[in-house]
């Protein structure tokens, strides 16, 4: 369905690159906010490419770009000004005797650490844009103070103020704090009882948008929306990325600390984006679908290949690897999912990015799926502000009605166990990673098969071979006496629900069909399961550690390429995804590391000590002589393994070797390239050094298969 709409502007929201940090303080301004339904505001950063010049690899601009240079008055400012709150922070990270007050400092701390991360790493990275970030920066500083002296006097008024809120949290993946914006309407009483509505926005391209810019942002501008009695959050998403791998957790993250301060309804939230925040929505859409009410992505893109050709004019050339990892990112891929999630799309008529809405109406039309496409009659990449209002008066009607949490119907797709739940369905392994599996499944409670007399559930499985059926308490429709039929591929199961309506249910496919019960494994078998699934850019979703080797290897190239490559990983953390990675020496690693982190681990087996300990337990082997793989060897003087395996010292964790996230300087200039580039392994020729899209001449990689081992040719 396409709906024209009149002319005009709603932008994505003021779009600039976002950054994160080692440490980090959020700020909070009692400003006086009107709050209105739709905000016209056209975006500043439009998500345009330089075009052909931005196709050159060997010639690639830096992004972030660099900053301004800082005039030593303000420079000595902001670092003797950091000074007294990194005192006050220091003491707030003092153990305290009053269990009450350490739990009330631990659950603000971030939004005070997530003011003098920003404005540190603004200076340390020499990343202002422009000479109103060094006002803004020094303004941080002093909203850090007042909340560190309220934090220490056991106060925190930011936690219970309506209008522009800027908070932070601490993430999971590096430990570094993070921040997020909130526009809290006028009428929300912190101590009501009443669950509230909560949009997410996903910000446009941006590749000045530091942590000082975005968090000044967020204290001054509503933004491009504001819904009555709704509660908005802005991600920040990491910077520049669209949201994907570190800014794709990012979401989850800012939203559970939402949740954990807020009244928020957890069936009443919206995901939605503009620009390259529109990707992310619709990223969003089809890998989270039953965490939303409803999805609103407005322009962007919603794949990788046809919007590179189209938006970026670039003749592509991938590898069969990297054609497959586009199936992580690429959303017509995964659009059956909308058929569980209201789904209202946007485009300007005149906006070369209306691609993205035509690729998914296409994709969607094949799955008898009408896509509700709202066009902005002669409107470029904004918002038409009919179009605005449309979509505002159908959110308010879906949201009204809330999620379902049990469809009767699900339609259910993946490619990776790193997505693997919808509603009552969850997928728990795969006949074949990145080819499409897929559950079909039907409570059919309205119309059961005459020929049986019990209620059926009714699960058609494809490139599953093991999944689970789970209801909570209160939401089985059957209750709990009455018998159930459960059907999957023909095979007849008779279940029951619990005393209290919950339900669960696994099954697992076997050489004589399909069998009731999880899977039993003999111990130490590995097997490919979510969260542990690959590829190598899967370790970085989670808390990892770079373990540097102390030890010396026997080959030149080898110690230049691991010194070279290990600096730019840590660097380049920090560039594209603003943290600051956990490092440590090989002979420093302890039992609590092994047991909480991710291990990278830099150097070969003679250069460090924990790959040493685990070489002979990963399918790849690597001795002073040769890295060999299955039949085949190469030199191990001039090459190296990539990898990511299941860590054989705790095998709930990855290890890594020698490899930071996958995409380089070249992805870094369109979002739609920045996805992974390399599998779960690759070999490394170290005679034709690293450049802009890849770390040497990459001359064999592959998936592992599901049994964590080499694919068989």
């Amino acid at each position: 369905m396409v709906w024209m709409c009149s002319r005009t502007s709603l932008s994505g929201h003021p779009t600039q690159s976002a950054s994160s940090r080692w440490r980090r303080g959020l700020w909070l301004v009692p400003v006086a906010v009107a709050l209105v339904t739709v905000a016209v505001v056209r975006d500043p950063h439009p998500a345009a490419a330089d075009g052909p010049a931005d196709n050159k690899a060997e010639q690639v601009r830096p992004v972030p770009p660099p900053g301004i240079p800082l005039p030593d008055a303000d420079k000595e400012a902001l670092t003797s000004g950091g000074q007294p709150l990194q005192s006050k922070l220091d003491e707030l990270q003092q153990p305290h005797g009053d269990k009450k007050v350490a739990a009330f400092r631990k659950a603000h701390i971030a939004d005070v650490a997530v003011l003098l991360g920003a404005v540190k790493d603004a200076v340390a990275y020499g990343e202002f844009h422009n000479p109103n970030d060094i006002a803004a920066a020094k303004g941080l500083l002093q909203l850090g103070v007042e909340r560190a002296d309220q934090l220490l006097a056991g106060k925190a008024p930011w936690a219970t103020e309506t209008g522009l809120v800027v908070r932070g949290y601490q993430s999971k993946i590096d430990g570094s704090y993070q921040p997020y914006g909130l526009v809290i309407p006028a009428n929300y009483n912190i101590n009501g009882t009443d669950k509230v509505r909560l949009d997410i926005w996903c910000h446009g391209r941006g590749e000045t948008l530091s942590e000082v810019n975005f968090l000044a942002q967020r204290r001054t501008q509503v933004g491009p929306i504001s819904p009555p009695n709704t509660i908005v959050l802005h991600l920040y998403g990491r910077y520049c990325n669209a949201n994907k791998l570190a800014g794709e957790i990012d979401c989850l993250e800012a939203l559970a600390a939402v949740q954990s301060q807020y009244r928020i309804d957890e069936d009443r939230i919206v995901m939605r984006g503009f620009s390259m925040g529109g990707a992310a929505a619709w990223q969003f859409a089809v890998h989270y679908t039953d965490l939303f009410a409803a999805a609103a992505p407005g322009a962007g893109f919603s794949e990788t290949p046809d919007f590179l050709k189209v938006f970026q004019k670039e003749t592509l050339n991938p590898t069969p690897y990297e054609q497959t990892l586009w199936h992580m990112y690429d959303c017509p891929d995964w659009c059956a999912n909308l058929a569980q999630l209201p789904t209202i799309a946007y485009s300007g008529e005149n906006d070369i990015q209306k691609q993205a809405a035509d690729i998914m109406e296409t994709a969607l039309a094949k799955e008898k799926i009408q896509l509700v496409h709202l066009i902005g009659p002669k409107t470029g990449h904004s918002y038409h502000p009919d179009s605005a209002a449309e979509i505002e008066r159908r959110l308010v009607s879906i949201v009204a009605r809330g999620r379902n949490r049990v469809p009767k119907k699900i339609e259910f797709v993946t490619y990776s166990l790193r997505y693997n739940h919808m509603h009552w369905v969850q997928i728990d392994g795969l006949g074949k990673h990145w080819e499409q599996a897929r559950i079909s499944a039907d409570l059919n409670y309205l119309t059961p098969d005459v020929t049986i007399n019990d209620p059926q559930i009714v699960i058609n499985p494809r490139n599953v071979t093991d999944f689970t059926l789970a209801m909570e308490p209160g939401w089985f429709p059957y209750g709990s006496k009455q018998r159930v039929t459960v059907l999957v591929r023909g095979q007849l199961f008779e279940l029951r629900g619990a005393s209290d309506y919950s339900f669960n249910a696994k099954f697992h496919f076997t050489a004589q069909g399909w069998k009731l019960g999880a899977r039993q494994l003999p111990p130490g078998t590995l097997r490919k399961q979510a969260g542990l699934q690959g590829p190598i850019d899967d370790a970085f979703l989670d808390s990892f550690l770079f373990v540097k080797g102390t030890g010396k290897s026997p080959h030149d190239k080898v110690t230049k390429w691991v010194d070279a490559e290990s600096t730019r990983a840590v660097e380049h953390w920090r560039k594209q995804f603003r943290g600051q990675a956990r490092l440590k020496n090989d002979s420093d690693i302890t039992d609590e590391d092994i047991a909480a982190h991710n291990l990278v681990l830099w150097g070969d087996p003679a250069s460090n000590a924990i790959l040493a300990k685990i070489a002979d337990k990963l399918p790849i082997k690597w001795d002073a002589d040769q890295v060999t793989v299955g039949a085949k060897t190469y030199p191990a003087d001039k090459h190296i393994p990539l990898l990511i395996y299941p860590n054989p010292l705790n095998p709930k964790k990855y290890v890594v070797l020698n490899s930071g996230f996958t995409f380089r300087d070249y992805d870094y200039l369109n979002n739609a390239r920045q996805v992974p580039k390399l599998p779960d392994w690759a070999v490394i020729d170290l005679d034709t050094a690293p450049n802009a899209r890849t770390p040497g001449k990459v001359v064999a990689a592959d998936f592992f298969g599901e049994d964590w081992q080499l694919s068989k040719p």
